[in-house]
């Protein structure tokens, strides 16, 4: 069935309305039905998706892959290794890693998991993780960024009381793009997981130029209470075909397990893992995205600075930037009147602006439509 855009952003507004949710969140929690295209005429940057689309070796994958569709992954003999796989790729062993169907699922189970207390998280932060938690009733003790939006390490160590369940720290942070360095990181997560948990979603590292690219992967070898959080939706462009992974010692992996992460690998499927498998082996596919990701943010950071806004240090495929004085809802006013989907949301520092990274084409598009309302 066609939907044209009025129809989508009508039934959109409703669905709004109905979740008390706006069209301003910083990510799409609410899980509102949107459908987009080029029928629709409207430009995604509102979902920090790969435009350049997956590998073509999984493509040809999935293809391949489309005459087993009707089995369980179980009885597929080139999917009985997958987990095997992704753990020597990333220098882990099996029993360090749960399977899940996007990072975003991780973080929803941690939440259920680690409730009884409090949880501390940075402020903003991405959502799942703190929203399910304060839905299902836990504390969330919400420690506000510096003033360069980055987590404020010492604040959330002095944060944590006996209550303190989980620490979640976004890293390259969502919505705000920065990072912490890391030798920094490392040793806030040696120091924190003294006295509790610390859960590390790294779903944007593979963006980050070194040296400040050091995943905390290596650090659950020796330390039990640390969790790793990566997904194949960003640089591997599979934010549609869902899979991620939590990774941690295998002690705790299996306390997971036993709780509400055991069925969580079946829960993907065959065509995924297929493809997933042949986008680890196609690295110039992650390089061309990554090149063509970063060149698209330095025309966008450039022209926005030259308008004298104010930018944070983006290490992502996203940018954050401060909307000066403007106090409308600017992402409602650019979806209705330009057909571009952002973010924005006010802060107590004013109103602040998501704009995914789309194509050099769209960019040049948002940034076109950005003078004319600052003309």
């Amino acid at each position: 069935m066609t939907v044209n855009r009025r129809d989508w952003l009508k039934q959109s507004s409703l669905a709004a309305l109905g979740l008390g949710f706006s069209l301003r969140s910083l990510a799409n929690e609410e899980g509102l039905p949107r459908q987009f295209g080029s029928g629709l005429g409207i430009i995604n940057l509102g979902s920090n998706e790969n435009p350049y689309g997956i590998s073509p070796l999984s493509k040809k994958a999935i293809t391949d892959m489309l005459g087993e569709a009707n089995r369980y992954p179980f009885n597929i003999a080139s999917l009985k290794t997958f987990k095997n796989e992704i753990a020597d790729y990333y220098k882990l062993s099996p029993g360090q890693l749960l399977i899940t169907a996007g990072s975003g699922e991780g973080l929803n189970l941690l939440a259920r998991y680690y409730s009884g207390g409090n949880i501390v998280a940075g402020d903003p932060t991405f959502g799942i993780l703190p929203n399910t938690a304060k839905k299902i009733g836990t504390q969330v003790i919400e420690v506000p960024l510096t003033y360069d939006k980055v987590h404020d390490l010492d604040a959330m160590l002095k944060a944590i009381n006996q209550q303190t369940k989980l620490i979640y720290i976004c890293n390259p942070a969502n919505p705000t793009t920065t990072i912490l360095p890391p030798a920094q990181l490392r040793d806030f997560c040696d120091e924190a997981s003294k006295k509790t948990v610390v859960a590390i979603d790294e779903a944007y590292i593979d963006y980050v130029e070194p040296p400040d690219n050091e995943s905390m992967l290596a650090m659950i070898d020796r330390n039990p209470n640390i969790i790793i959080l990566r997904t194949f939706s960003k640089i591997h462009a599979m934010a549609g075909l869902r899979l991620g992974f939590v990774a941690a010692h295998p002690e705790l992996i299996q306390k997971l397990s036993a709780d509400y992460f055991g069925n969580t690998q079946f829960c993907t499927s065959v065509l995924t893992q297929a493809a997933v498998l042949a986008s680890l082996k196609d690295e110039e596919h992650r390089k061309n995205s990554k090149q063509k990701n970063a060149a698209a943010r330095k025309y966008t950071v450039d022209a926005l600075e030259k308008m004298k806004y104010r930018v944070a240090k983006s290490h992502t495929n996203f940018l954050f930037f401060q909307l000066k004085n403007y106090k409308d809802d600017f992402a409602k006013e650019m979806l209705d009147k330009n057909n571009i989907l952002i973010r924005s949301t006010n802060y107590s520092d004013g109103n602040w602006c998501r704009v995914s990274l789309g194509t050099q084409e769209e960019m040049q598009q948002f940034i076109k439509v950005f003078k004319e309302k600052n003309a």
